[in-house]
């Protein structure tokens, strides 16, 4: 398979047998470009790698216009992609035609309602489990310990899905749809960070911030002074305080409005979590978002 990926745009080619199939994707909506035969012993024809090259165009003019918030000039969109004016007036054209791409009185463009109106449709399909999963998965190759998706259902995470294998060199504790107090775990004590400190009071008196051990959290003020390095950090740790032996670290998961729907954690015995494995966390976190629709702010 090849791929090339700008943003949420992707072109693929797959093969199947003698048949290529080219096609694009955009927020999760794929469309069938091209289906021709193809000897995989001999070099990619002419013309196959002429529509490759155009759609490559067309995708590079799509992630350029991205990157603004005002209508781009033809001459300005030529510099950012190095096309030759010509061929970038060309293919705009096209997408003015389909509705991938505005034209504005000025002459200008901008992306167009197109890719509003299909991101729309894919995020009313979208969840975020079925966005995490190969990511997860990924992660999980990295770093050969199990990786974790929850969510927040009241005081407590609910895990909703898991990555792991015998290699991990832990039982896994929590099984999917089994749950957890907020403070005692990393993905917790992130959606905890986001709450008003009236509301954090309110947790601890309705919980009692109840223990599992001797390293759970079930002081009010150390649990402030925990979250308050969450929030300064952008990320949250469990250093065995829901289980003796496991420690954790987690990253948000955030969806297009910016809200953190899930949190993302690396769960391994405690004497085999390496600090390195955080900037992994948080860029897969990162890409989950992303593909959900978040864009972050500058």
């Amino acid at each position: 398979m090849l791929a090339v990926s700008l943003h949420t745009i992707s072109l693929h080619i797959l093969y199947f047998g003698d048949e290529a199939v080219t096609f694009i994707s955009h927020c999760g909506i794929t469309y069938i470009l091209q289906r021709t035969n193809h000897n995989m012993k001999n070099d990619t024809p002419a013309s196959d790698k002429t529509s490759i090259q155009v759609i490559e165009r067309m995708v590079s003019l799509l992630d350029a216009l991205s990157r603004y918030q005002d209508p781009v000039s033809l001459k300005e969109l030529a510099i950012v992609t190095g096309l030759h004016p010509s061929t970038a007036h060309r293919i705009l054209n096209d997408m003015v035609l389909t509705r991938f791409v505005d034209r504005a009185d000025t002459g200008s463009y901008r992306l167009g309602m197109r890719l509003l109106e299909l991101g729309n449709i894919v995020k009313s399909r979208l969840n975020v489990r079925e966005a995490a999963l190969e990511f997860m998965r990924a992660l999980h190759r990295q770093t050969n310990q199990t990786i974790n998706l929850s969510v927040r259902q009241g005081d407590e995470i609910v895990y909703i899905d898991r990555a792991f294998s015998e290699r991990s060199g832990m039982q896994v504790v929590r099984a999917i749809g089994g749950r957890a107090p907020l403070h005692l775990t990393s993905t917790g004590k992130l959606f905890l960070s986001l709450d008003e400190p009236k509301a954090i009071r309110a947790y601890a008196t309705r919980t009692g911030l109840a223990g599992h051990n001797k390293n759970s959290i079930t002081d009010l003020a150390k649990l402030e002074k925990e979250l308050s390095a969450v929030r300064e950090n952008g990320y949250a740790r469990d250093n065995e305080e829901l289980e003796l032996g496991v420690r954790c670290m987690a990253a948000g998961i955030h969806d297009d409005s910016g809200k953190m729907i899930a949190g993302l954690s690396i769960s391994a015995p405690a004497d085999r979590l390496q600090e390195e494995w955080l900037s992994n966390l948080t860029e897969t976190a990162r890409q989950i978002s992303f593909t959900l629709g978040y864009m972050e702010t500058r």
